[in-house]
């Protein structure tokens, strides 16, 4: 039995990933100076980040719609798929599980498994890759859905930004609200934690803030082989330090990914932010060297 996964745009996986496990994105929708274009393919961060620089401009974001996956599914089964494992970020954070819910209904619930990773960028994209290679290596569906909810459960992931404004605005900052106070000066270290965006510990100043990024992203490691993520919105000096920091600090370090938050995420945290994910190294069962394997 083949065994297809699918996924939303803001797993943000690397496309030689994307292409090489025949992985099927459906783009959540951004909608830029009154205009809605599909996010990673008419929208690129980097329009994200002068958007939200200029005073005025207004961003958005919207759920893919039932019928964009109903596409996406059809499309993977005529691909020659007999099962599809569809993985996506948190349902506390969107409505993109819920269009996939709907979409499975009308494909056929037997044929579609929708995992709510709860999480969100590459804290879903290593339980989509997790998916994925299970898949290449020959599990059936209910197996890789297992993969990819336990691949979820033991990712972390932390984040600083700039301001909280853009979080707050969305709607995407919860109780994370009252970490400023009065305290302007403060910068919060956020994570995401049963599917929501929360305070994990306030610092004041931003190189403090970095400083425990790292120092988070080392304690969730700990000793095993782990797959880490550094994301960034305008801020690719920044995160290229982390990432030198992240593989001098994790000697049992797979792999590690360098990547640039789409429209979607980067609208709600804004430019200048950074973010470490670090999930458990997903292992082929047979021990075979994984030729989609690489550092970016």
């Amino acid at each position: 039995m083949s065994v297809t996964v699918v996924t939303d745009s803001t797993a943000y996986l690397p496309d030689e990933l994307v292409e090489g496990y025949g992985i099927h994105v459906v783009p959540l929708y951004v909608v830029l100076a009154g205009h809605s274009g599909r996010e990673g393919w008419d929208i690129a961060p980097g329009d994200i980040a002068r958007a939200l620089g200029a005073r005025g401009q207004s961003v958005s974001t919207s759920r893919p719609t039932p019928g964009d996956f109903v596409a996406a599914y059809r499309q993977a089964l005529a691909d020659g798929a007999d099962r599809l494992v569809s993985v996506h970020l948190s349902a506390e954070l969107s409505g993109t599980s819920d269009a996939a819910r709907l979409a499975a209904s009308q494909v056929g619930e037997h044929i579609v498994t929708v995992v709510d990773t709860r999480s969100a960028a590459m804290g879903a994209g290593f339980a989509v890759l997790a998916a994925a290679r299970s898949a290449a290596a020959g599990a059936d569906a209910a197996t890789v859905a297992r993969t990819a909810r336990e691949t979820a459960a033991a990712t972390r992931t932390f984040f600083v930004v700039d301001t909280l404004e853009h979080l707050r605005r969305g709607g995407r900052i919860g109780s994370a609200a009252a970490v400023l106070g009065s305290a302007l000066a403060v910068k919060p270290v956020l994570h995401v934690q049963d599917g929501r965006v929360v305070p994990l510990e306030k610092v004041r100043t931003s190189a403090r803030a970095l400083n425990r990024l790292v120092q988070r992203a080392v304690e969730a490691a700990g000793q095993g082989p782990v797959s880490v993520a550094v994301h960034h919105l305008a801020a690719a000096e920044r995160a290229e330090r982390l990432a030198a920091e992240i593989r001098d600090r994790l000697p049992q370090l797979r792999e590690l990914h360098v990547s640039e938050l789409g429209a979607a995420i980067g609208a709600h945290v804004g430019p200048g932010a950074v973010g470490i994910v670090v999930a458990p190294f997903w292992q082929d069962p047979d021990d075979k060297p994984d030729p989609q394997l690489s550092e970016d």
